[in-house]
């Protein structure tokens, strides 16, 4: 099945014609004509934003609009990982921002993956958080160089990485050709419906308003409009749109949505699992190119998923790119080349969806005092911690507090807009295509891809 393997079980969520959402405690059919906040975006950086805002000064009226329901983003699809894992190195950032910048946004990462777990305990979410680390394999020559690299660069920077030697390394996981693994402790695995599903119901409780169904067409100073015609007067409007933010007005080309897709297996039995390891829930992937990326459930499934799927044309966003049956297929095979003991194990459930991407793969996070309006985005895969450290400092950015979360790098960085349709086009997916040949020039060669310096110059990181 296409549906996500988080949604089973969720919180139902009926259908709704535009503008119109389902009624119930803390929900309303129709947005308020007025109020101080209106947070366009149901996912987690809307939905920590509200809760944190909430926090500080409960008089404050907050409304949350989302076109599907909670969660319908890659906030209810994403592979669970709560990390401190950053799509821009330490070293970019010093450069830009200076060293103890860097190091700063780096202790913030690490701050917020623990965070996450407090307030879900806090609030008694249980949306299985497990702070396993994560475990990054080396299966050839090219990788294990690559990744004494990269725990070389953690070392560094203090980021808490450190290489596994092949002994090390099998007790964490048994993956086939097994040479090394990095190994990072702060990363930890969650139910991503069930931690969405438990922040809209205590942004709920303290007052807060959702309104699911509600298609948000601009989101400007000083007012919101909605699809339905519906206009919505804020003090102060956060876009908390992700992917879906090229669909803005005047927006297209701020981020570009490109699909990532997963797959999850049957429940495996304890003998499969004494054969793959992850007996502390380590989230895991390897050192290769092409993004793959995976974790042991609480109902003991492997979710598992990568990118691949194609960019398309326009920044277009449709429910049947959700499903790629060849990129389902490789999926498939990548996992049980990782794990040959799954041969016989069932798929049971394959889904996927857009995340958001900036042009210099730059996530950021802003604040315009004068037009009172606020974004936060551009995560490529890694939003999960982030959406939490944007919505607190959305939160004191809305209330004019100085912290020092305000003052972040990624606070005020203005990423490039894409290129315009068909570089856009043919440049996003040349760089998926080139990932995928760096990983096969390695797997023959042994060394290090040159193909990979062409990925980074594509990518521009």
């Amino acid at each position: 099945m296409t549906r996500p393997l988080w949604w089973e079980g969720g919180i139902p969520s009926p259908a709704a014609a535009p503008g119109v959402g389902p009624v119930g405690a803390g929900y309303a059919a129709q947005p308020p004509s007025e109020v101080d906040v209106a947070i366009v975006g149901g996912g987690f950086t809307g939905l920590w934003t509200a809760y944190y805002l909430l926090g500080l000064d409960p008089s404050l009226s907050v409304v949350v609009l989302e076109a599907e329901h909670v969660g319908f983003g890659a906030s209810g699809r994403n592979g669970g990982w709560v990390s401190a894992l950053w799509p821009v190195s330490a070293s970019t950032l010093a450069r830009e921002s200076g060293e103890a910048a860097a190091r700063s946004m780096g202790a913030a990462l690490r701050e917020t993956v623990l965070e996450v777990g407090r307030v879900a305990a806090d609030e008694g979410i249980d949306c299985d958080y497990r702070r396993g680390g994560v475990v990054l394999a080396a299966r050839t020559p090219a990788q294990v160089e690559r990744a004494r690299g990269y725990a070389a660069a953690g070392a560094a920077w203090g980021d808490g990485t450190v290489w596994l030697d092949l002994p090390e390394a099998r007790d964490r996981v048994r993956m086939s050709g097994l040479l090394g693994a990095t190994y990072n402790p702060n990363c930890a695995r969650i139910h991503p419906r069930n931690l969405v599903d438990g922040l809209a119901a205590v942004v709920r409780s303290r007052g807060g308003v959702i309104v699911e169904g509600a298609r948000v067409t601009s989101a400007s100073p000083g007012r919101v409009v909605l699809e339905s015609g519906t206009v919505v007067r804020t003090r102060h409007t956060v876009r908390a749109t992700e992917a879906w933010t090229a669909r803005l007005a005047g927006l297209r080309r701020r981020t570009t949505p490109v699909y990532s897709l997963m797959i999850a297996t049957e429940p495996l039995p304890a003998g499969v699992w004494d054969e793959i390891g992850l007996a502390q829930r380590e989230t895991f992937a390897d050192h290769r190119h092409v993004i793959i990326y995976g974790q042991r459930t609480a109902d003991d499934r492997i979710a598992f998923g990568g990118r691949g799927a194609p960019y398309h044309w326009g920044s277009a966003i449709r429910p049947e790119f959700d499903s790629e049956p060849t990129v389902f297929a490789e999926l498939e095979r990548t996992l049980r080349e990782l794990f040959p003991i799954l041969q016989g194990c069932a798929v049971t459930h394959r889904w996927g969806g857009p995340l958001g991407i900036a042009r210099d793969w730059h996530p950021s996070v802003g604040y315009d005092p004068v037009a009172r309006l606020g974004w936060a985005g551009g995560y490529v895969g890694d939003g999960v911690a982030a959406s939490n450290l944007a919505g607190r400092t959305l939160a004191d950015l809305v209330l004019g507090r100085a912290s020092g979360l305000t003052r972040l790098p990624w606070v005020g960085h203005v990423s490039p807009s894409w290129e315009p349709e068909p570089v856009r086009w043919l440049g996003v997916n040349a760089g998926l295509r080139v990932a995928g040949w760096a990983d096969l020039e390695e797997s023959l060669t042994g060394r290090e891809a040159v193909l990979g310096r062409v990925l980074s110059a594509l990518t521009g990181h």
